[in-house]
């Protein structure tokens, strides 16, 4: 039996699960809503304030998509109930960001700005640059699949260099750095 797949998922105060027809889960909060479309053989189960995610057989396939959708599901419920926050840090001279709506302004370094319109379930802010502190960029939203994919699309506009770590990259996100060319100079 899967380690993960066999767990309740527990409901808080104020978290609805409906099941659909043709297998889809729908998880109502105070965030929001959010829906996730299950694999047929896999069994959910909606007691009193409690989710069970059940698999018919042993197969390989049946049991990685036992844990699989128990974890979404797990996601769904946290994201609707608490919600998730991301934060970005630009490290560069003259990087910044403006937010302007659901449209976010960077200047990296380029010969031109960038701008990147994010989706509506995403809100984002900047903190207000202090002298000599990089700028961060806090994302909030309650999908963790969607705030995951539009930063790792933001990253990808200033991938951070190996060098002197230029670029986005995420607050704590250790960089593996790499000497220049005086170290291999004798």
């Amino acid at each position: 039996m899967s380690r993960i797949g066999k767990l309740p998922v527990n409901l808080p105060q104020g978290v609805t699960v409906k099941v659909d027809a043709g297998n889809v889960v729908v998880v109502k909060g105070p965030l929001g809503e959010l829906q996730q479309k299950v694999d047929a053989d896999i069994k959910v189960a909606v007691e009193e304030n409690a989710v069970t995610v059940s698999r018919p057989t042993d197969q390989p396939r049946h049991r990685s998509m036992h844990g699989l959708y128990r974890a979404l599901i797990q996601n769904m419920v946290t994201g609707v109930s608490q919600g998730y926050t991301i934060q970005q840090e630009l490290v560069g001279v003259g990087y910044r960001v403006g937010v302007n709506g659901q449209v976010l302004q960077f200047s990296l370094g380029y010969s031109h700005d960038i701008y990147f319109e994010i989706p509506k379930e995403v809100k984002a802010t900047a903190e207000a640059v202090k002298k000599g502190a990089n700028p961060v960029l806090t994302l909030k939203s309650h999908d963790k699949q969607l705030i995951g994919l539009v930063a790792a699309k933001i990253r990808s506009l200033r991938a951070p260099e190996p060098y002197k770590g230029k670029g986005i990259k995420f607050v704590g996100e250790q960089l593996r750095r790499k000497a220049g060319k005086s170290a291999g100079a004798k």
